[in-house]
């Protein structure tokens, strides 16, 4: 690459020796003496006025693939870009402007005073400049505290105890289960023994892959299981006391002593926690792999290809596809995209699906019922929790539907699994007005959950008629909280 640097100066002379070498660098001084000298320190110079066509022509513009013009006065940059782009209309032209003087204000005032159309490739702003460079330097402190306190804290459980349990939501996703295994790699490190464990069901098809794939060594417990107990110490991820956790008896989060997650803070989350509990919850991070892999970056950790695939799948997963990357989250993407191993992480997103929840899936869509632009489906009696997130996440897709509810009754209790594409409607928040008083509901503003217990509907004679009464219950409900009138 052939790159012509405008100006010999000091910022020219060090652009010019940090780029000399990788590429074909020509640097344009006026000054003779300087010009001299920086030729004798072994730099390419051309002695003349880089804002004559006859300076420029002798540099080589007609071959050059680059100009960065150096020099911080606005008359001399506007008559360079003029004499540039006369020469050489499409080289790109990156240049130093004043902090008040934007790229569109200067391609305005040339076109007034040369009358020619000319257009400014990159512009670089020196105060900005210093002030991303301290930004950036700050953001590299902190994750690197974040790290080492975590390190630290390990580092005294070990001191202590042997040992640790690390326990994710109740019907663990790609994000936790990935999340789990990057502390569990980092716990190892330090000494300690580990053990990932999980309270529901991983019923999921894909999540079911995600597990069988990765070979991930996890434990499904009861609240109260003696296999829990004898940990020393417990560390969630991605979940939170009085969250969508079960198995924790009171005496059990006296020993919780690491709580990583990315969700909202829990009410009185605070006051169940012991005073020495490393928390690291960072709503604004869209996925807690994304956290896990700030971790093991700025700790240097080896990292295996099935650790990055499954964080990375994790981040895929949780920020729906990319489609909502925070700072955070893009670090970890651009870190962990190294090491991905492409044909596993294929072969987890596609499984093959169970025969039972294509019939889950085929009563969702013959069972809806549509008010507006918004979609119910009941699917009756399921052992699959995941089935019925999964249909919810299919009927969004039908033409003309924004928002989606399908529910079901697993157990002892009627599970909901809510999608919206709709700006204006906050889904979590929905869930939780509209269920929160009969039982729990939340989530993000464009997917959730809500778990009703079936105590108050014993009162329905048979499953027909349980049915037909949660039907109408969940459907007033819901459509009242979208404030939309059935009809």
């Amino acid at each position: 690459m052939r790159i012509l640097i405008l100006g010999g100066g000091a910022i020219g002379r060090m652009i010019a020796e940090s780029l000399k070498g990788e590429f074909d660098v020509t640097i344009i001084e006026k000054d003779e003496l300087r010009a001299k000298a920086l030729s004798e320190s072994g730099l390419q110079v051309i002695h003349g006025d880089f804002s004559y066509t006859a300076t420029l022509l002798k540099a080589g513009i007609d071959r050059a693939e680059l100009a960065i013009i150096t020099a911080t006065d606005v008359r001399t940059i506007k008559r360079t870009v003029h004499v540039l782009r006369t020469n050489n209309k499409s080289i790109p032209v990156l240049t130093i402007l004043p902090d008040d003087l934007s790229p569109e204000d200067l391609e305005g005032e040339i076109k007034e005073e040369f009358e020619t159309e000319v257009s400014i490739d990159y512009a670089i702003y020196p105060k900005k400049a210093v002030v991303d460079a301290i930004i950036s330097i700050v953001e590299h402190l902190g994750e690197k505290k974040n790290a080492n306190l975590l390190s630290r804290k390990l580092q005294e459980l070990k001191k202590e105890g042997d040992s640790i349990a690390i326990i994710v939501h109740d019907n663990p996703d790609p994000d936790a289960l990935s999340s789990a295994m990057a502390l569990s790699v980092i716990a190892q490190n330090v000494g300690l023994k580990t053990r990932i464990f999980y309270g529901g069901e991983i019923t999921h098809h894909e999540n079911r892959a995600f597990v069988n794939l990765l070979g991930i060594d996890l434990r499904r417990v009861s609240r109260g299981s003696y296999e829990l107990k004898r940990f020393p110490f417990i560390a969630l991820v991605d979940c939170q006391p009085n969250g969508n956790l079960t198995v924790l008896e009171a005496e059990d989060i006296k020993k919780v002593k690491i709580i990583i997650d990315h969700h909202q803070i829990l009410q009185h989350l605070r006051d169940v926690l012991q005073g020495d509990v490393f928390l690291d919850i960072r709503p604004d991070v869209h996925a807690s792999a994304s956290i896990m892999a700030e971790y093991l970056r700025m700790l240097g950790m080896d990292m295996t290809e099935t650790l990055a695939t499954g964080l990375f799948y994790g981040i895929y997963v949780d920020t729906k596809k990319f489609s909502k990357l925070g700072h955070t989250d893009l670090k970890a993407v651009e870190f962990l995209t190294r090491k991905v191993n492409y044909e596993l992480l294929d072969k987890i997103e596609h499984p093959d699906i169970s025969t039972e929840t294509a019939e889950i899936l085929a009563r969702a869509i013959m069972n809806r019922r549509i008010y507006k632009n918004i979609l119910i489906s009941n699917v009756g009696f399921v052992r699959s929790r995941d089935a019925i997130a999964e249909s919810a996440d299919f009927l969004l897709r039908l033409e003309g539907i924004t928002t989606v509810l399908v529910f079901g009754i697993v157990d002892d209790r009627i599970e909901i699994s809510a999608r919206t594409r709709d700006v204006r409607v906050n889904i979590g928040k929905v869930l939780k007005e509209a269920f929160g008083g009969i039982g729990s509901g939340g989530g993000h503003s464009q997917m959730g959950g809500a778990r009703i217990p079936l105590g108050i509907f014993t009162l329905a004679k048979d499953k027909s008629s349980l049915l037909r009464l949660a039907e109408e219950a969940i459907t007033e409900k819901f459509l009242e909280a979208m404030k939309i009138k059935e009809s």
